[in-house]
């Protein structure tokens, strides 16, 4: 009888392919057939169309065969997403509405069977897809939020399947999403750097951290402000770039991880549990049914690990490929998922299993075996990957009394933040990436050493057992270290500092001493 075609997009990752609606209406035996690999969620919406077709006071078209294909075929596609799409193929395979704009539009939203539209996840991928396109979006009105943070895309905001043909016939237009401006949004307050007082090399850490994006590990006992320094950290971080928010808004979409537009594109501290799981921290789920991980929700933020220690060994690993390429690959039977994952680590962790060791076993209630497998919870391959591990030790009793007189000159988050903008716009006019991301075949050019300097660094490196990537990452952070004092080439004196680093070789050394 007829045929029409509708556009709609798929969700897979963060990536939203194209799908084409097709519905054929055709004479014979009442039914309704889906094909195209659609899930049983996909499945379920001849029924939901059906009945909200018809309790919207829509004709279902009777004594028909209804074949609607979900093309390309090869592509899974899971939940309710395609039932707007389908039922504006219905009414216009059934002449009940213009096929005229359909080649201009796309459609999505889940159908109540009151006719009523639901929202949807993953729709900001879905938009930025269409916008490359060029073509106008019908997303349902609870999506407005999402809708909005997509800049030069036309999406028109429907209640109900209604709406949406009173718009097709011209009758009444539907409203238009209005663009938020997501660089006004409002900051957390995790207070400020200089409520920390003492711990000045761990301070200094976290700016080299910042600046540098390189990876940290606190070490030291309970109490001693390793939490509060980690939570410093975000507030120190230079605003999001647009695609850096558009990258943190579509993993959140995708998981529905937020409550308000503004938090969309906000960076956040993750901090999940050490008891999580490794497909909660990288992602994962069963069928089709794939979510991102802590990992991709921290990507372009912080992932902050607490008692980095108590976290299973096999978790842990699972951070070592995403530490390097910056996206995790979740693989099922058919099809792999591809999630950003260009997160910044921040873990803390205690000395010893009682948390007091300091050199000595004086106040410790733990032997140096108990200590040595306590630390070797975390492997060497995951360790090479973290380039400043640095102790946060317990204050003395005077630096505790001197604290008010100190808090005076201590370096606010304001002054840290202004320090770390103009390192990191020296590192992007040089090389276009941070310091942490140079490749090892730029460290030659970026990362120059004078003959001594590099003397140096060989005979350290051979001294103190490093890796190659060790090496590279020491590299790496010393550029960091001269580029905050201003300097155009990597002195002897921060090849230093960038070796003194290594918080966690001596504090195991210092064990085996034992």
């Amino acid at each position: 009888m007829a045929l029409a075609r509708v556009y709609t997009r798929a969700l897979i990752g963060i990536h939203a392919p194209e799908i084409r609606v097709e519905v054929d209406l055709a004479r014979g035996m009442p039914g309704f057939t889906m094909v195209g690999m659609p899930a049983t969620t996909v499945k379920e919406a001849r029924d939901r169309v059906k009945t909200a077709l018809m309790n919207a006071g829509f004709e279902y078209p009777p004594a028909t065969r209804i074949t609607v294909n979900l093309a390309p075929a090869d592509i899974p596609k899971t939940g309710a997403r395609y039932d707007l799409a389908i039922a504006v193929g219905i009414l216009a395979a059934s002449g009940q509405i213009p096929d005229t704009l359909l080649e201009q539009a796309e459609f999505y939203g889940e159908l109540a069977l009151t006719g009523e539209l639901r929202a949807v996840n993953g729709l900001i991928p879905a938009l930025l897809a269409c916008r490359k396109k060029k073509r106008q979006a019908f997303v349902p009105i609870a999506n407005e939020q999402e809708a909005g943070l997509v800049r030069e895309q036309k999406s028109w905001l429907a209640a109900d399947l209604v709406s949406v043909y009173e718009h097709l016939h011209e009758h009444e237009p539907l409203r238009e999403s209005k663009p938020i401006d997501w660089t006004q949004q409002s900051a957390i307050d995790e207070g400020d750097l200089a409520d920390v007082v003492g711990q000045e090399q761990a301070k200094r850490a976290l700016l080299l951290s910042a600046a540098g994006k390189h990876h940290l590990l606190f070490v030291g006992p309970p109490g001693t402000g390793k939490t509060m320094l980690a939570q410093r950290l975000n507030g120190i971080l230079p605003p999001l770039t647009e695609q850096e928010a558009m990258e943190i808004a579509a993993v959140k979409s995708v998981s529905f991880d937020y409550h308000h537009a503004e938090s969309l594109t906000r960076r956040e501290l993750r901090s999940p549990h050490h008891t999580c799981t490794s497909a909660a921290l990288v992602g994962g789920g069963t069928g089709n049914s794939v979510r991102p991980g802590e990992i991709s929700l921290a990507n372009n933020a912080l992932l902050f690990l607490d008692e980095f220690s108590e976290f299973s060994r096999h978790v842990l690993d699972c951070l070592r490929e995403p530490l390097e390429s910056g996206e995790i690959t979740i693989s099922r039977a058919g099809y792999n998922v591809k999630f950003p994952a260009n997160f910044q680590l921040v873990c803390a962790l205690n000395p010893s299993p009682c948390g007091q060791f300091d050199g000595s076993l004086a106040n410790c209630r733990s032997t140096p075996d108990q200590i040595l497998k306590y630390l070797n919870k975390l492997s060497g391959p995951l360790l090479d990957r973290i380039d400043i591990q640095v102790m946060v030790p317990r204050e003395t009793e005077s630096m505790r009394l001197n604290g008010g007189a100190k808090r005076s000159n201590q370096m606010t988050t304001a002054q840290a933040k202004s320090l770390v903008e103009k390192a990191r716009r020296r590192q992007l006019n040089r090389q276009g990436c941070l310091n942490s991301e140079l490749k090892p075949k730029a460290l030659k050019q970026i990362c120059f050493l004078s003959g001594q300097s590099e003397a140096f660094l060989a005979k350290a490196a051979e001294k103190m057992k490093l890796s190659h990537r060790a090496y590279h990452r020491t590299l790496r952070l010393a550029r960091t270290i001269a580029d905050l004092a201003e300097s155009d080439t990597i002195e002897q004196q921060h090849l230093a500092e960038a070796l003194n680093y290594r918080a966690l070789d001596r504090l195991i050394d210092q064990v085996q001493s034992l």
